[in-house]
């Protein structure tokens, strides 16, 4: 372990420069719908990761499958993802992966990095996920460096689209799991730079009622109210909320318009979290008989779309390795780990439903993450930066 202590000395000055870095990102606006800005970081990014080697490509992602406020499907271009593979004839090889866009849309206010009074970079996207994007850059400078470069097998993929559940490149990474032997993913670490041990899976689901429009004082009776089946139809839902592990949120809902006119269509947006696969099922069988319920109403159709995007990652015996391997390097930086699962999903998610070990909060540490006040501890970036070149020199020594 000394040894390969002394290969991660290289990070040690790197604080400043990485900052820099992260910044410069952080100011181009890459909401993920704006495919521009999208496109601006994603050019930014080859530039930084080409002179690592390897084949670098673009890999196009698929559109987005979207339901409108008007009930109907339309498809949303997505940028391009990094796709990245150097010593693919190692043995042991390992996934490195992280997204490039934000929450933050081009119309949205907060668009520039500030220092805060208390030496935090408070910018969008500097915590989720840009700064993680630099841990994970930073750690393979290292591991290139060293004399154990080619003892070990790296594939990096950085997405565009992670922040609407990758619609557009989930086909892609499940298609890349199955040829490494574990995945780091670097999503910020939670408060106190723990990492995330499980999570949550997630989905979301779109209800599309429709009725029959009638004047409301001459015809009333012939109407089909469409806002009033979905209101009984997501109150149904929300009353599932009957233990923790299982949380349904009603999160949006759109319908009517002139208040003399018996609205014809609405449509609800509904959030899922669950623990288990068991948990999963239940939840698409119980939505499965809610839709069959109303479709039987009279002059009442209901439409279902949406899925579980994202199915649990429950702590499996396979990370169990993986996390052992990562409190011994944790401990010989001096490093305080502690582990905890959480309710929301990530990429991390999906890798681990395609049989891919992994853990998925390697990212530097910060807070208020898809606010306003998303900030990014600047020491932070050297701690992190060292324990995935660690993890990895370690792999690679043992080859």
């Amino acid at each position: 372990m000394e040894e390969l202590l002394k290969h991660v000395d290289r990070i040690s000055d790197q604080q400043d420069s990485m900052l820099a870095t992260i910044t410069r990102l952080c100011d181009i606006n890459s909401g993920t719908l704006n495919l521009a800005g999208v496109k601006k970081v994603t050019n930014e990014l080859v530039k930084l990761f080409e002179p690592l080697g390897g084949d670098l490509q673009l890999i196009d992602t698929m559109p987005w499958s979207v339901v409108g406020d008007d009930g109907k499907r339309t498809e949303q271009p997505l940028g391009e993802i990094i796709h990245i593979i150097k010593h693919p004839e190692a043995e042991k090889k390992v996934m490195l992966c992280i997204h490039c866009d934000t929450v933050y849309g081009i119309d949205n206010e907060f668009q520039k990095c500030q220092m805060t009074a208390g030496g935090q970079l408070n910018g969008p996207g500097v915590a989720d996920a840009k700064g993680g994007l630099i841990v994970m850059l930073e750690a393979l400078k290292t591991l290139e460096a060293s004399a154990l470069a080619g003892k070990i097998g790296w594939e990096v993929i950085i997405n565009p689209d992670e922040e609407v559940g990758s619609p557009g490149s989930t086909s892609f990474l499940r298609s890349r799991a199955g040829g490494c032997d574990f995945g780091l993913l670097f999503e910020p670490a939670l408060p106190g730079g723990g990492l995330v041990s499980w999570r949550k899976g997630t989905g979301n689901f779109t209800f599309v009622v429709r009725g029959k429009s009638a004047h409301s004082g001459r015809d009333f009776e012939s109407g089909r109210n469409a806002i009033v089946a979905l209101a009984r139809l997501l109150d149904e839902i929300d009353r599932l909320n009957i233990e923790p592990d299982v949380t349904y949120n009603v999160g949006r809902i759109t319908g009517g318009g002139a208040v003399n006119i018996v609205p014809e269509l609405a449509v609800g947006r509904v959030n899922v979290r669950v623990c288990n696969l068991e948990q999963q099922s239940g939840v698409e069988i119980d939505f499965a008989d809610l839709v069959e319920k109303y479709n039987q109403l009279d002059g009442i159709s209901v439409e279902l779309t949406g899925s579980f995007s994202s199915p649990p990652k429950a702590l499996e015996d396979n990370v169990k390795p993986l996390q052992h391997r990562i409190a011994r390097c944790a401990e010989a930086l001096d490093i305080d780990m502690t582990w905890q699962g959480t309710g929301g999903a990530c990429d991390g998610n999906k890798f681990a439903s395609a049989g891919l070990p992994n853990i998925d909060t390697l990212g530097p540490c910060g807070g208020h993450i898809h606010s306003m006040h998303e900030f990014l501890i600047p020491e932070s970036l050297v701690p992190r930066a060292k324990l995935v070149s660690l993890i990895l020199l370690g792999y690679a020594a043992e080859a």
